[in-house]
């Protein structure tokens, strides 16, 4: 009996970004500099292949600071930390690395560009995501308001006696994100919004490369960690575009297979926390239950790179 054929479109680009590349050498450059063990605090991306391989290497995952000894060097999360992360190293004279993507922080000062000229920003973000955390955190308490949907932004209530101004979280859904701003702008004409959008490039890319796909697919896999908020984003984006049936899977350990009989056309893509590997694993794995015919599905060139802490610099 022969294979079911099926044809897989692969999204362009999809996996690392640029920061995320940055975050994983900020660790290995870490270890091969201090030797093992390099505390990071918190995951340094969200994904558990890539925790896992720096374990492997040395690497020791911790929630806070103070479960770091004292002379151990210590690195913080590509998503970013509050101000009194940063104050509180310092108080313990700690060796810190910070692996925080240079487009958080490109956040993080425009929101303390605002709060220095008097204005009250305005935060779009999902609560409790590390990012929002430590953008929230650049700011002393009160001084900045999360929203997260249009009806937060009909709710809200902001200082009166203040101007208003807004930033978003990196790694949110482009389209979804655009009506809130739109939102804010119609119940706040004077609101100040960032020169450039805060969304990230890299999860611009993945959505505006996953849209164009979805239409042709008859089931999507994203791949990519449920902590993931651009991963779990690129299933939102499919859905939105015409593929109802997409989901994500962390590996291919998590594919139903019975979900893929009868489908023609599957598109595959994956979140910028999430390694190749795990992409390669699924189209192996498709080999092996399918005559599979291979679609690269080219879109954005991206050939952004930052730099590494001075301290690790060849």
């Amino acid at each position: 009996m022969s294979a079911q054929p099926l044809t897989v479109l692969m999204a362009s680009p999809r996996g690392f970004c640029a920061g995320v590349d940055r975050a994983i050498l900020i660790v290995e450059r870490a270890l091969e500099r201090f030797g093992r063990p390099v505390y990071v605090r918190h995951q340094i991306v969200h994904n558990a292949r890539v925790v896992a391989d720096l374990e492997r290497a040395g690497a020791i995952f911790v929630t806070e600071l103070d479960e770091v000894p004292q002379d151990a060097p210590v690195v913080f999360s590509a998503h970013g930390v509050a101000r009194s992360v940063v104050d509180e190293a310092h108080d313990r004279s700690m060796l810190f690395l910070d692996a925080t993507c240079p487009l958080v922080h490109k956040v993080h000062h425009a929101a303390q560009g605002h709060h220095e000229a008097g204005r009250h920003v305005m935060l779009i973000g999902h609560a409790g995501h590390p990012e929002v955390i430590g953008t929230m955190g650049q700011l002393p308490k009160g001084a900045m308001t999360l929203v997260e949907t249009i009806e937060d932004v009909r709710t809200v209530a902001v200082p009166k006696d203040k101007t208003l101004a807004y930033a978003t979280q990196t790694t949110l859904s482009v389209d979804e994100t655009a009506e809130i701003i739109a939102a804010l702008q119609a119940r706040f004409p004077t609101i100040i919004g960032p020169t450039r959008e805060d969304i990230c490039y890299a999860t611009t890319n993945r959505q505006k490369a996953v849209r164009r796909m979805a239409q042709d697919c008859d089931y999507f896999l994203v791949l990519g960690a449920p902590s993931s908020s651009n991963s779990s984003r690129l299933v939102e984006t499919a859905q939105r575009a015409g593929c109802e049936k997409a989901i994500l899977i962390q590996d291919a350990g998590e594919i139903d297979w019975s979900s893929l009989r009868g489908i023609s056309r599957l598109g595959i893509s994956a979140g910028a926390s999430a390694p190749e590997i795990l992409v390669t694993e699924v189209v192996h794995a498709l080999e092996e239950r399918f005559d599979i015919t291979i679609q690269e599905v080219s879109g954005a060139s991206e050939n952004v790179t930052f730099k590494l802490p001075r301290m690790l610099e060849a």
